[in-house]
């Protein structure tokens, strides 16, 4: 039929942007490889200092360890009696807010990282802008293939051209993908939200979150002989 035909078009046609994308990716880090870039980015990273080094990978190593991220059973709360509620107690539910939110964190962050890849893929002018920032890298890597480039008898050394570069890229795709971005951001928010609000996730917790109990325990501790009061 015409609406089959019509949705195959457009899977054709994602299909041939996606090759396309791929290819200008794959040759833009070929070009990058043979460039001096890559050394003067090691030079921009000896000069930070090792604290900061230190800092940013332990924070890295906490914060985007992949042990973290939970599972889809967990996160939907299969084979749960009641895994989404409203909770009515404000206190209860400023609670299951904050554990949900450091519980689930980076499953919040890769769903908003998929909502960002799929409203990307479906907005023509977003493909462009980005096909033709790629092609400003791939043309000046290229041009500055030597080391350098020479316009009208001065000569400019790579380093600071792919730092304008970098800079032009930044302000360019800001730009680009402010709307893709400030969608992303709400619906990603409004999803991790709702999560947040409803999904009932206090059986889970991470070693951190456990309570240790040190001491000896017998058969005369005061809790195990407690009993309910006759009155």
């Amino acid at each position: 039929t015409r609406t089959e035909q019509q949705t195959q078009f457009e899977m054709s046609d994602n299909s041939n942007t996606l090759t396309a994308l791929n290819g200008a990716w794959t040759s833009l880090k070929q070009k990058w490889s043979e460039s001096s870039a890559p050394e003067y980015l090691n030079t921009v990273s000896s000069s930070i200092p090792q604290e900061t080094k230190d800092f940013v990978s332990g924070a890295r190593q906490r914060y985007l360890n992949p042990k973290h991220i939970r599972s889809p059973k967990v996160y939907v709360g299969l084979g749960e009696e009641r895994p989404f509620y409203l909770e009515k107690s404000p206190s209860l539910l400023g609670s299951r807010v904050k554990h949900n939110f450091q519980y689930f964190y980076l499953n919040y962050i890769i769903i908003a990282a998929i909502l960002f890849v799929m409203t990307l893929m479906i907005s023509p002018t977003a493909i462009i802008g980005v096909v033709l920032v790629v092609g400003a890298w791939m043309f000046t890597l290229k041009a500055t293939q030597s080391g350098s480039v020479t316009v009208r008898g001065i000569t400019i050394p790579q380093q600071p051209i792919l730092a304008a570069l970098a800079i032009a890229t930044f302000f360019a795709m800001s730009y680009i993908l402010s709307s893709i971005f400030w969608w992303t951001l709400f619906s990603s928010a409004f999803c991790a939200g709702g999560h947040a609000i409803l999904r009932d996730a206090t059986m889970h917790r991470d070693e951190e979150d456990k309570v240790d109990m040190t001491g000896d325990l017998g058969e005369d501790s005061a809790f195990l002989n407690t009993r309910p009061s006759d009155g």
